[in-house]
């Protein structure tokens, strides 16, 4: 039985080809998730309403999610993903699998020992990070806090099998796992609350980390990952893998300490602040998730080859092109979110205990973020050619440069946003973007305004910075292309929120179905603007993409880029 399910997944566990084809499985999985991920927020959402009980649970994530992100999260795969590709590259095979025993070995121990450490000191740490709760409300984030310790450790040693399969270029079942992962937390959120109350939810995190790890044991397996109880820490793969993990580690910890301070500031807030600044950020998170990440992770094994084999001229032309065809999807689903956003969340969330006014914030928020959604979904891109040129030091320090000015900005929005200063002509100019009037508390608006300040700033930065260190970055067809994209996006945008307003008076928007397809047919409207205005203006993304449908389900212009590098190592 266990040599027939893993002759199974070795079938469906096929090498992707190229950067695109990796894309297509890892976006197109990404989407199932992002799907389940908008269930499990509207269940969570109209269950619990934007109130104490979601302030509970997302405060909970705080220092699991910490572990997870300092130890796990891109320290893991900057540093081991690169290491271990070199050494398949150079038909190292025994180094590259004892390199992968070691960290995992390493790893393990390294996360009991913290884990165990925070569920101790958890009542401790926790009024640091929610100094606005009452007590009784501390006292379940401590309780939901140390449930959801569990999760580091599993999501730990899947990430291990993750880069295993990400630099064997199998994304199947990679891209699989963050599904497992939301059903867990769905479960917790349909099943476990109806035994256990709130603490139903912590419970559901943990087996979604569990089921996230699990899918991912037979993969590995299938690409000759023998386990062996080695702890070599000093063997020189090892250390420079975690060489390179240190700078990520810290760069990630400055990363973490700006989500940390907006759960301080949100906890001071009026009750549901943290929510609804969680829930908007996973909406956002819904296309930079489906391209910028799923092209950033596909992209990281070819740019990691490439810079090995020293051919920084195909480097240049994958991060120009990837750079390009992730503007090309991000630009335009930014516009249509801004201009749909109440439709969109009003459809999503807007059930049950989630009223009107969380409904109006949580929008105002989404609006915020889509202004500074392409330098979030350009990021995993740019991070990754770092990365991949071993050089984690770089975004280390633009990352702490980055903090300052998202601190700053938080402390002057704040301030700005204040009852006494809502009459300045920035609020003002603020509050008509993100169309909110009335007496609502909309304070938790510079959480996202922040946020997506900083974003921008350190988009700006890192490419400046990448640009000196490979010579070029292929500036003039970057400009060109994203010029092109803007003025098509904006006029689709247009078009949508025309449409728009002709369809409100013949839909009855105070219906569900009446709001969807009011958004629907608006957002239909303004995809079919953006082609339009694309092909009128010759964008190459747009002209690549159309022609390519009829050769194959997807093709983008990676596809170009690595078939010039394919051509260029015939000659």
């Amino acid at each position: 039985m266990f040599q027939k399910l893993k002759n199974l997944f070795f079938k469906i566990n096929k090498e992707s080809q190229s950067i695109t084809s990796a894309a297509i499985v890892i976006g197109s999985l990404s989407l199932v998730s992002r799907f389940l991920g908008i269930f499990r927020d509207r269940i969570l959402a109209s269950t619990f309403g934007a109130g104490d009980t979601l302030d509970i649970y997302y405060a909970a994530f705080r220092l699991p999610d910490l572990v997870y992100n300092l130890l796990i999260l891109g320290a893991v795969s900057a540093g081991l993903i690169p290491v271990f590709t070199t050494l398949l590259a150079k038909h190292h095979e025994n180094e590259a699998w004892k390199l992968i025993n070691s960290i995992l070995n390493l790893l393990s121990v390294l996360l009991l020992i913290v884990c165990v450490a925070l569920f101790i000191f958890a009542p401790w740490l926790i009024p640091f990070i929610t100094p606005g709760f009452p007590q009784e409300k501390m006292e379940s984030v401590v309780m939901l806090s140390r449930v959801m310790f569990l999760s580091p450790f599993f999501l730990g040693l899947s990430a291990i099998f993750s880069s295993v399969l990400q630099s064997f270029k199998k994304f199947l079942i990679y891209s699989l796992a963050p599904i497992f992962y939301n059903l867990g937390i769905i479960i917790g959120a349909l099943v476990f609350v109806k035994w256990w109350g709130i603490y139903g939810l912590a419970w559901g995190v943990v087996l979604g980390a569990l089921l996230h790890m699990v899918i991912q044991l037979l993969p590995i397996f299938s690409v000759g990952f023998k386990y062996k109880f080695d702890f070599n820490w000093r063997d020189k793969n090892v250390l420079a893998v975690i060489g390179m993990m240190i700078p990520r580690t810290v760069s990630l910890a400055v990363s973490q300490i700006n989500f940390v301070i907006i759960t301080i500031v949100a906890s001071t807030l009026a009750a549901g602040s943290l929510t609804i600044f969680n829930l908007s950020n996973n909406l956002q998170n819904f296309p930079l998730g489906v391209f910028g990440v799923s092209l950033g992770v596909a992209a990281l094994p070819v740019l990691s080859a490439l810079a090995a084999h020293k051919k920084n001229k195909d480097f240049v032309q994958v991060v120009s092109s990837t750079f390009r065809q992730i503007l090309f999807f991000i630009i335009p689903i930014s516009t249509l979110l801004y201009v749909l956003r109440a439709q969109i969340v009003r459809v999503i969330l807007g059930a049950g205990q989630f009223d009107w006014q969380d409904t109006r914030l949580t929008a105002a928020c989404l609006a915020l973020f889509c202004l500074g959604l392409f330098a979030q979904g350009a990021y995993p891109l740019i991070i990754r050619a770092f990365y991949a040129l071993h050089n984690t030091k770089t975004p280390f320090y633009i990352g702490l440069a980055t903090m300052a000015v998202n601190l700053l900005a938080m402390v002057l929005f704040s301030i700005l946003f204040s009852y006494n200063n809502s009459v300045s002509f920035f609020v003002t100019a603020i509050l008509r973007l993100a169309d909110l009037w009335g007496t609502v508390d909309f304070r938790v608006l510079a959480l996202p305004l922040a946020i997506t300040t900083s974003s921008i700033f350190e988009l700006v930065v890192l490419m400046i910075f990448l640009r000196k260190q490979i010579g070029l970055l292929d500036g003039r067809k970057i400009f060109d292309s994203t010029f092109k994209i803007v003025f098509s996006s904006l006029g689709g945008g247009l078009l949508a929120y025309f449409v728009l307003q002709v369809i409100d008076v013949y839909v009855p928007t105070e219906k569900v179905w009446g709001i969807f397809t009011q958004g629907f047919v608006a957002g239909l409207f303004g995809l079919v603007g953006y082609w339009l205005l694309g092909l009128v203006f010759h964008l190459e993304e747009m002209v690549v993409f159309m022609g390519s449908l009829k050769k194959k389900l997807f093709k983008s212009a990676l596809v170009m880029a690595e078939d010039n590098i394919s051509e260029g190592d015939k000659g």
